[in-house]
């Protein structure tokens, strides 16, 4: 996982609540267990006026014009504000792989859902819960200025406006670490590498058995 560095970032605004994971990446789109080429179909039947299926080549599609990330003032976004209850719905570890895949690395919404909300910690995509009126100015700023940026420092837990104005964020401590220094489960295990080969090769000589 790669750390989590303080960057700058266009932002987009999905002004919709209640957005569920079926939404950011429809079921059928479901059959990998890699982490990347799902971008291609973040919000798919949003994005997209015909249906989507595995395999399509998705430059031959037709665009929704209406959809917010198909306007070309949003197209290089890396920030996304939403409403609440963001990542509802079935436990899909592909909905934040999306986000990821497509160029999101914050989501900033009131709340989350739970399973959804851990998930993006765990592959380095930060979700900032954020009180209802500094979102609402937000999305205001957002949508009367053209290109507005956010720098996200996670370090000093700020959102820094274009003004310079900043915005404090929570986040938990050692999710914070982890981001930091680009640990994900497996990087945390591997930090005991040591430990753990000393714990095997003590077992071979106590229980030679095992390993025959």
């Amino acid at each position: 996982m790669e750390k989590f560095q303080t960057f700058t970032g266009v932002v987009a605004p999905l002004d919709r609540a209640n957005v569920d994971t079926d939404a950011i990446i429809p079921k059928q789109f479901l059959k990998s267990i890699k982490r990347t080429g799902f971008g291609q179909n973040l919000f798919d039947e949003w994005r997209y006026l015909d249906h989507g299926e595995p395999g399509m080549d998705v430059s031959q599609r037709q665009l929704n014009p209406e959809f917010v990330l198909n306007l070309p003032r949003y197209k290089s976004a890396r920030i996304l504000l939403a409403r609440d209850n963001f990542g509802c719905g079935s436990s899909r570890e592909h909905a934040p792989w999306a986000l990821q895949d497509y160029g999101f690395k914050v989501i900033v919404a009131p709340s989350f859902a739970d399973i959804f909300f851990n998930n993006c910690f765990k592959i380095g995509l930060l979700p900032i819960v954020l009180e209802g009126k500094f979102l609402d100015q937000l999305f205001r700023e957002v949508n009367q200025t053209e290109g507005y940026a956010l720098t996200v420092n996670l370090q000093d837990q700020m959102l820094i406006k274009p003004t310079g104005e900043h915005i404090s964020f929570t986040v938990d401590t050692f999710r914070k670490h982890c981001l930091l220094n680009g640990l994900d489960d497996i990087g945390l295990t591997l930090q005991h590498a040591e430990k753990i080969k000393a714990y095997e090769k003590k077992r071979r000589v106590q229980q030679p058995w095992l390993f025959v």
